[in-house]
């Protein structure tokens, strides 16, 4: 179980910006900019690269759809989504995870 599981369960507090059904939303602890949102499957994915089937990319539709719900609740035109996928890509919790980032001009590249 990851900390983003006990969050979902509300085991562990969170300042929730979007939730539905599938999937929710909430603010990173350690913001890299204005605007830093997780967005996260309530079913547990370890990443883009575990993603299997229909059901898993359905769900990841919703994911990507909720970055954009994010984005427009935080009052952002432009924003930056990233999802990392491994330790080596920079993944430190092993739930498919989707950073909506924003607020502020975003250099390039990232890492």
């Amino acid at each position: 179980m990851t900390i983003f599981t006990k969050i979902i369960n509300k085991e562990i507090p969170a300042d929730i910006v979007y939730e539905d059904d599938d999937v929710l939303a909430f603010r990173d602890i350690n913001p890299v900019a204005p605007t830093h949102v997780l967005v996260i499957p309530k079913k547990p994915i370890v990443n883009v690269g575990s993603a299997e089937g229909a059901e898993d990319g359905a769900i990841m539709g919703k994911c990507l759809l909720a970055c954009q719900k994010v984005a427009e609740l935080e009052g952002i035109d432009d924003f930056r989504v990233v999802a990392n996928s491994g330790a080596k890509a920079g993944q430190s919790v092993f739930h498919l995870h989707f950073h909506v980032i924003g607020g502020r001009n975003l250099g390039w590249p990232p890492g």
